[in-house]
């Protein structure tokens, strides 16, 4: 980790929030114990997770993607871990470059580990990402959470979500620790557990334990898994009813449009924002990496 300073920004997306860190050239080092320290809400700046503003010519991970895609998202979770993808994240990202100037209105192509995401960006403000296409693994968990249990169902969108449709989404619980699944063996590397309830038609209400950041105000990964996993649910795949379905997603910090289209494409779009910027200190670097 260099002792210059580094310059950050603060975003976030439906409150989902992140450390920015630009870094074009993918000069700066940033090992697990330093993202968990600057994803720290009292110790460090805080966020949900860090994302790394790389050209993608630069990052040996993205390499490959970069004839495709000038940018690359190396997404970190909250406890230092490296992640494939995040939702929330895309639209903070793509919100990030077209306020520095690096992107304009209208269509833009993202590398990240889960594989080139589309973005448009609209006049209006509103960002659409398209998050590609669910896999729907066959083996699904039973969650148990308070005594109550619920058949999740097994949902990939770049990484790994269950999704449990339950009555009143306080019956998930603090959310502070994994809630517990069975078998274990289904999810090797962890998984985001999603808790659903209707609303409305083709209007669900949800909450989220994120994999390596614990309950999140938002997951856009996550809100999209909910929306394929109740569109089977209804009745309403699309790949079988030949039409797009359109779920309201309500999280925590606020509402994503998730639809999904009858070749399988799903497409999320929702708010962004800049909520600050600054220098981070060389001297509290050193504290960390010393």
């Amino acid at each position: 980790m260099s002792t210059s300073q580094i310059s950050f920004l603060k975003g976030h997306g439906t409150e989902n929030d992140f450390v920015i860190v630009p870094d074009p050239d993918n000069a700066v080092d940033l090992p697990g114990p330093v993202v968990a320290r600057l994803c720290d809400r009292r110790a460090g700046i805080g966020g949900d997770g860090l994302l790394h503003v790389v050209r993608s010519a630069a990052h040996p991970e993205s390499l490959g993607m970069a004839e495709q895609a000038e940018w690359f998202m190396d997404y970190r979770n909250a406890d230092g871990s490296v992640a494939e993808m995040c939702g929330n994240g895309v639209r903070v990202f793509a919100h990030y470059l077209q306020r520095a100037g690096l992107v304009g209105e209208g269509d833009l192509a993202v590398a990240t580990r889960g594989g080139i995401k589309r973005v448009h960006i609209a006049k209006e403000g509103d960002i659409t990402v398209s998050m590609g296409r669910a896999l729907l693994p066959g083996e699904g968990v039973t969650v148990t959470v308070g005594g109550r249990s619920w058949d999740a169902r097994n949902v990939n969108m770049g990484n790994p979500h269950a999704v449990a449709f339950v009555e009143d989404l306080a019956h998930a619980g603090d959310l502070f620790s994994v809630p517990p699944f069975a078998p274990a063996s289904v999810y090797p590397d962890g998984v985001n557990i999603e808790f659903v309830a209707d609303r409305g038609p083709r209007h669900v209400a949800m909450r989220v334990h994120e994999r390596g950041s614990g309950e999140t105000r938002s997951c856009g990964t996550g809100a999209c898994a909910v929306a394929v996993a109740a569109a089977r649910r209804d009745g309403a795949d699309p790949a079988v009813t030949g039409a797009p379905v359109t779920y309201t997603v309500d999280l925590p910090g606020g509402t994503l449009v998730i639809t999904e289209y009858p070749d399988g494409g799903i497409d999320m779009t929702g708010p962004a924002a800049i909520v600050a910027e600054g220098v981070i200190d060389p001297a509290w670097l050193e504290t960390v990496t010393g």
